[in-house]
């Protein structure tokens, strides 16, 4: 990882990489070769994620700790469901969600195993971020949100933008940018899903500088273009009644 020392793994250890942190992989063995499994996931929740980051990330977990039997249960369960024939494509994307989300229930369930003795950030950089954050999501949620600079608001708060991004990372573990990114694409989805904006108002209501870098943007964060995103959206909010003569919304 980036500015930070090497991190050594065996088997059936594991670790969680906070957002944004570049990094990368490779087997320290020169004869042995290697096998590991990489979820990438991400979650809405600002709060649970900032506690997630805080307590568990960047850290190597043993092969008989909680956390590392956990993930090894979870690897194994993905291994398992993956080679099953029985089941269809489907079937096994949503086992495989349903593990994975009882993975992370096991983690949030269990965060008194992972809690940290004591917070790496002061009462006072603990607000500051949490003003940082308002100040991004309050200007979000603006139709036509200005979207201003970082540095806009740290100026707002009276301190330098190099201590606004420190303290926002160490309290939340992602940068102000990643936060941002978050927020513009939970609206950009929720607009989607509604039949009474068409994309380009979405892109405009999420401070796209035009159409076509929202859709490339979007594509990044989701993996399918907006039109398509819209589709789905639209195709599931149409429901049939019983008697085939109607749907709602």
């Amino acid at each position: 990882m980036k500015n930070l020392p090497p991190m050594v793994y065996g088997a059936g250890e594991a670790l969680i990489i906070s957002p944004g942190t570049w990094h990368i992989n490779a087997n320290a063995s020169q004869t042995t070769p290697m096998t590991y499994i990489t979820c990438h996931f991400d979650m809405e929740n600002l709060s649970l994620k900032s506690e997630i980051i805080s307590n568990i990330a960047n850290s190597v977990y043993r092969a008989d700790s909680f956390f590392g039997q956990l993930a090894f249960k979870t690897a194994q369960d993905f291994v398992h469901i993956s080679a099953d024939r029985s089941l269809s494509g489907e079937e096994k994307r949503l086992k495989l969600q349903i593990i994975f989300l009882s993975f992370l229930f096991a983690i949030v369930h269990n965060g008194k195993k992972f809690k940290k003795s004591d917070t790496n950030y002061t009462d006072r950089e603990a607000q500051l971020a949490r003003s940082l954050a308002t100040l991004i999501a309050d200007d979000l949620k603006s139709d036509q949100p200005s979207l201003n600079s970082f540095e806009e608001n740290c100026q707002r708060l009276s301190i330098s933008t190099g201590y606004g991004h420190r303290v926002f990372r160490k309290v939340y573990g992602i940068t102000p940018l990643h936060y941002l990114e978050d927020k513009k694409y939970s609206k950009a989805k929720r607009l989607l899903g509604s039949p009474e904006y068409t994309i380009e108002q979405v892109a405009q209501m999420v401070g796209a500088q035009n159409l076509s870098v929202f859709s490339k943007q979007f594509k990044k964060w989701s993996g399918i273009t907006p039109s398509k995103y819209q589709k789905n959206a639209k195709n599931k909010r149409q429901v049939r009644t019983v008697k085939g003569g109607g749907y709602f919304e």
